[in-house]
């Protein structure tokens, strides 16, 4: 495979990752399927499903056969992994606001909102 494919393969991979996790987190769905998250994505059906059989072989996506085809859906692993994928590249969005703490926080970290600077006890 040629270094132009494979960049491409990877790039899709974490684009598959992170709408899978953003598609699940907002509860808009579980399970999709190549054709309609090709068609969500704008890309190549062949190369999403390539993707999708690369994620299940490393385990971040599991298939579930249902209705005569076959969905996916992300597993633990692959929503821990979609999830940072997804925040790293909208972390310019989720700016906090004054008085708020951020995602880097002691308290999100230890779970102890009392050593947080922003809940009151700084």
């Amino acid at each position: 495979m040629g270094a132009g494919k494979a960049e491409l393969k990877l790039f899709w991979r974490d684009e598959l990752l992170q709408v899978l996790y953003w598609l699940h987190g907002e509860g808009f769905a579980d399970l999709a399927t190549p054709a309609g998250l090709a068609g969500f994505l704008q890309a190549e059906p062949g190369l999403v499903g390539e993707c999708l059989a690369e994620l299940v072989a490393d385990g971040y996506v599991e298939a579930v056969a249902a209705d005569g085809q076959v969905w996916y859906r992300l597993t633990e692993l692959g929503r821990r992994e979609g999830g940072r994928r997804f925040r790293e590249e909208f972390a310019h969005l989720q700016r906090t606001a004054h008085y708020e703490c951020s995602p880097n926080c002691t308290c999100h970290i230890t779970g102890s909102r009392e050593a947080c600077p922003s809940h009151g006890a700084g």
